[in-house]
């Protein structure tokens, strides 16, 4: 028996096969240079560590409610108001298995078979698939340096249709590292609402900005799905730990479909986020926001310094979405070439889309300074 057709449209992580590659020249002896993969390179920071360690010498490892332990609902709580002075009541907050799962949560509640849904290209491919496997009609809007690479109104109003059922978009966004501004996310949930849709938006790269704090879509309606994650900022990735703002009227179906889907999130990690927003965890984590800025603010220069073309400041996430037009015609060849020949790992525009991926790459400065300046020479040589 074939598997479901829907697994046609589904299409492979193109950087976890990057990676994949990359592992195997490690394991020949070469030394290779990783910035494909969207990983904080840093350590969990040592109080969240502890706190999930004294959990777990407690012996409270059972399952939790679907929707979360109620205490650290309560904390997220407390984190909306001390981060953007907004209420959002813990009864809205799901604890959920990582942003994917907030993502498929999100999604198996919203999507209707044949619905369509607006995304941005270039964007996160997963996102397209979440979509596609609930049956559900990815389309992408093409973005770039015009409208900051995030979407507009006017982007709104060429592709929603009478099939459209809702959007979803990222602040900072994945390749590219750009924000919305408040009044933008004011005037597309406007737009989304008055259109009769929803409107989904993953800011898991909230507090890694570094030309100010990002505004959430929190204050811009209570009708807005806002998808979290411990991954990013609070250094989490193997935890897989995150969370989801529901509005009301659907936290009844969120919590059955986590009753069925996967029970609850993992305890110990739940357990462990207790101590992500303890004072002397941010200490922590705004010193390491402040060395990925160092190295956004090194690598920016010495790229375009190699003829790469900077079309769009990154603002936040720890990406560079580069232009190699000038330097190569197909981006996937060209990161081939650069793993193979120069030992350094980017990754092609191929999995972000279907918007000019051939001349694009994604350099995460997820390594230290040295390493991206060895990784500079590397290119700067590979390129003769």
């Amino acid at each position: 028996m074939p598997s479901a057709s829907r697994l046609a449209d589904i299409a492979p992580f193109h950087v976890m096969e990057l990676l994949t590659r990359a592992k195997q020249l490690e394991a020949q002896g070469r030394d290779i240079i990783h910035m494909e993969v969207g990983e904080p390179d840093f350590p969990t920071p040592q109080p969240i560590v502890d706190a999930a360690q004294r959990a777990i010498a407690s012996g409270r490892m059972f399952y939790t409610p679907a929707l979360g332990l109620p205490e650290l609902r309560e904390v997220i709580s407390r984190f909306y108001v001390t981060r953007y002075g907004i209420e959002v009541p813990a009864s809205r907050i799901v604890v959920t298995a990582g942003a994917s799962g907030a993502l498929a949560l999100a999604l198996a509640c919203l999507v209707e078979p044949g619905s369509e849904w607006l995304l941005t290209d270039p964007g996160y491919p997963c996102n397209r698939h979440f979509i596609r496997a609930y049956e559900g009609v990815p389309i992408e809007m093409p973005v770039d340096s015009q409208s900051n690479f995030q979407p507009t109104t006017a982007h709104l109003d060429r592709y929603w249709t009478s099939r459209t059922r809702g959007a979803l978009f990222a602040s900072p966004a994945n390749p590219t590292g750009t924000m919305l501004s408040a009044l933008e996310l004011e005037t597309i949930s406007a737009t989304v609402r008055t259109r009769g849709g929803q409107l989904i938006v993953d800011e898991i790269y909230h507090g890694l900005t570094y030309e100010g704090a990002a505004p959430t879509a929190a204050a811009a309606g209570e009708d807005i799905f806002i998808v979290q994650s411990f991954s990013k900022y609070f250094q989490m990735t193997g935890w897989r730990l995150g969370w989801l703002v529901v509005p009301e009227p659907y936290v009844r179906d969120i919590e059955k479909l986590a009753q069925n889907l996967f029970i609850s999130a993992s305890t110990p990690a739940q357990y462990a986020a207790l101590a992500a927003f303890a004072p002397e965890t941010m200490e922590v984590l705004e010193a390491r926001r402040n060395e990925f800025r160092q190295r956004r603010d090194f690598l920016a220069p010495a790229l375009a310094s190699l003829g790469f073309r900077l079309t769009a400041k990154p603002q936040g996430a720890f990406y560079i979405y580069a232009d190699s037009g000038s330097l190569a015609d197909d981006s996937e060849h060209f990161a081939r070439q650069l793993l193979e020949t120069a030992g350094v790992a980017a990754t092609p525009g191929l999995d972000f889309g279907k918007h000019a991926p051939q001349q694009h790459l994604r350099f995460a400065y997820t390594t230290g300074i040295n390493r991206l300046e060895e990784a500079v020479e590397r290119i700067r040589q590979f390129l003769g």
